[in-house]
């Protein structure tokens, strides 16, 4: 009787420490919605908190109405719909052999592939790389730099190593190649990490502005999240230094563009994240724990 009674009061407790954490991780995505869609009074007043106050589309009017913003918003979906596609190529491609335990020299492979997870060439040395490469300020500077992750490979890797071996060897009674296999029983029954690695890799080219802010010089190559933070630190510094702002941008703060550009920012890839939620569980977990 006291063991049943123990382990209600352990699921209160753990589902309070749930909603808990649900809550904190909530609020700053519904605070910053909120400050996007008030008016600057009420956000210097600070009478945002989980409501708009005076409801305008002020912030999102400024920064919608900028042409260049579209440019880095249409740049951004080519960074990321490439990337990710190369990432899961390449990551398969790698995997796929490493996951075989017959493969000469596989061990070695793999602790190569650990070590690059700790020691890297190091910022200098990279943008060499590049501009040697003739990479320099193209779209392939975004997207080759982080193509492969040691972590995502050997994420695949397990995952690969849980799939049985009877069924490939099947595969093979029946006629089928190693890539027939890969393609017709390996990759149908990988979803659940190739949907895990997808969006991984995705959600960081989406975000990702720093290699832009490295090997790019055109601002019209530049993705959205580089555009946004610009427009930011430009807002700050316009209204830090007194200067002369047109009629729509006056009536903003930082705080209200702030907010206006992480919702702007955030959103496509909360739109995309249902339609892979329910592998996404299901693949980290088999990736890691299987082998």
């Amino acid at each position: 009787m006291s063991r049943i009674f123990n382990y209600k009061n352990f699921l209160k407790l753990n589902s309070g420490i749930m909603l808990l954490l649900v809550a904190i991780t909530l609020f700053p995505f519904i605070y910053m919605l909120a400050v996007s869609f008030s008016s600057s009074r009420a956000v210097l007043a600070g009478e945002v908190i989980f409501f708009p106050v005076d409801f305008n589309f002020t912030a999102y009017t400024h920064m919608l109405k900028q042409s260049q913003f579209w440019t880095a918003y249409k740049n951004t979906i080519i960074y990321t719909s490439v990337g990710t596609s190369l990432s899961l190529v390449l990551t398969i491609m790698c995997a796929y052999p490493l996951s075989k335990k017959n493969l000469i020299g596989g061990s070695i492979i793999m602790k190569v592939i650990i070590f690059t997870m700790f020691f890297s060439g190091g910022l200098i040395p990279n943008f060499i790389l590049i501009r040697d490469l003739n990479l320099y300020d193209k779209m392939w500077a975004m997207v080759l730099p982080g193509a492969i992750s040691a972590y995502n490979v050997m994420i695949m890797k397990t995952f690969f190593q849980g799939i049985p071996e009877e069924l490939k060897e099947a595969a093979r009674i029946d006629g089928l190649t190693d890539i027939g296999v890969l393609i017709k029983i390996v990759l149908p029954l990988s979803k659940p990490i190739i949907a895990t690695i997808g969006l991984f890799v995705a959600v960081w080219l989406w975000n990702e502005w720093f290699i832009s802010l490295i090997y790019f010089k055109t601002d019209a190559k530049r993705p959205v999240a580089m555009y946004l933070r610009n427009i930011v630190l430009g807002a700050m510094n316009t209204i830090k230094n007194g200067k002369e702002v047109d009629s729509t941008a006056a009536k903003t703060v930082p705080q209200t563009l702030q907010a206006s550009t992480i919702m702007l920012t955030s959103i496509p890839i909360l739109c995309v994240y249902p339609f892979v939620q329910k592998y996404f569980t299901k693949g980290i977990l088999i990736g890691s724990v299987k082998g």
